[in-house]
């Protein structure tokens, strides 16, 4: 019997199985460059947080009795195991002390890890201070976090509303359960995840959602969603069997081809099956899902059927 998937417990394996769903990665260069990627927004979100309580008001806006501003940005090389230009906010009175990269900073490869860390246990300021001290030496104000936060939310906003690609002919819809901290305390939380392959054959994340109701309603809302961001079509969407996702997906998409999710039959189907019998009723279950055409699946059936007690009857879609 083969080993069961283990599902990534540490902060670290988690945002390495985000990282790998959402890049198509091939070599040790790839993972390079999608590092780079990811290491110069978050320290240029954070800078930009940092000036933003300085000056006290938004970009583009001026609080009154202020006689400081913004005055651009300013390159700055900064030496990690990736290499990376940041660009640094300026304020004309030259006040703006950054904390998250001080001034004449060069070094900052040692904390890496340590901002992944706080991403990954960033559920509450308290958290996010604790892992900031922990690398900087210092300590925030919960206002401080507040801000340097929200400008990395802005980055998670972007992803979230990017434009997709008008077809997808595969998509797969999901559900994992993650610890949230709510005012109820720490909840496990269902978040929906769907995948899906373009015409290229790649893969990606289409989106994460949080759907308590899991009612028709609520689906064809997500859906509405996907199609606001660009989406025409969808081939075929895999699923587990939730309330209301078939009928939401057929009120937006109505051409969709709704399939339960193979994994979750092939569970269901070794229930009715002797425990002795399931390596072979398996294995030969594939060759009827796998099977090219509908005879050559009816072939493999009739084989299926030796095995099973009482024989099982063959209704294609």
């Amino acid at each position: 019997m083969a080993k069961r998937k283990q599902t990534p417990n540490t902060p670290g394996e988690q945002i390495a199985q985000q990282i790998l769903s959402h890049y198509d990665l091939k070599d040790a260069q790839d993972v390079q460059n999608v590092m780079k990627q990811i290491f110069g927004p978050i320290f240029e979100s954070m800078l930009k947080g940092e000036m933003k309580n300085h000056l006290g008001y938004e970009k583009n806006e001026h609080a009154a009795g202020c006689d400081n501003a913004r005055n651009g940005y300013s390159e700055k090389t900064l030496k990690t195991s990736l290499g990376e230009v940041l660009s640094v906010p300026r304020d004309r009175q030259g006040t703006f002390e950054p904390q998250v990269v001080k001034k004449h900073q060069k070094d900052v490869s040692s904390i890496e890890s340590k901002v992944l860390a706080m991403y990954a246990r960033g559920m509450s300021q308290r958290d996010i201070a604790d892992t900031i001290e922990d690398i900087y030496g210092f300590e925030l104000s919960h206002e401080q976090i507040s801000n340097i936060t929200d400008c990395v939310l802005e980055e998670v906003d972007r992803w979230r509303t990017r434009p997709l690609k008008p077809f997808y002919p595969f998509a797969f819809v999901d559900c994992i359960y993650v610890s949230m901290r709510t005012e109820r305390g720490v909840q496990q939380v269902a978040v929906y995840v769907m995948l899906a392959y373009d015409t290229n054959g790649y893969k990606d994340v289409l989106g994460l959602w949080i759907n308590e109701t899991e009612s028709k309603h609520a689906w064809m809302q997500i859906f509405d969603e996907l199609k606001a961001r660009g989406v025409q079509e969808l081939g075929f969407l895999s699923m587990d069997g939730v309330a209301g996702l078939e009928e939401g997906a057929k009120a937006i998409f109505p051409q969709v081809v709704a399939q339960r999710c193979i994994v979750h039959l092939i569970r269901n189907s070794v229930r009715y099956i002797p425990r002795k019998s399931w390596g072979s009723f398996t294995k030969q279950l594939k060759t009827v899902y796998g099977a090219v055409n509908a005879e050559a699946a009816r072939q493999a059936f009739s084989e299926l059927q030796k095995i099973t007690i009482p024989p099982l009857s063959f209704n294609p879609r």
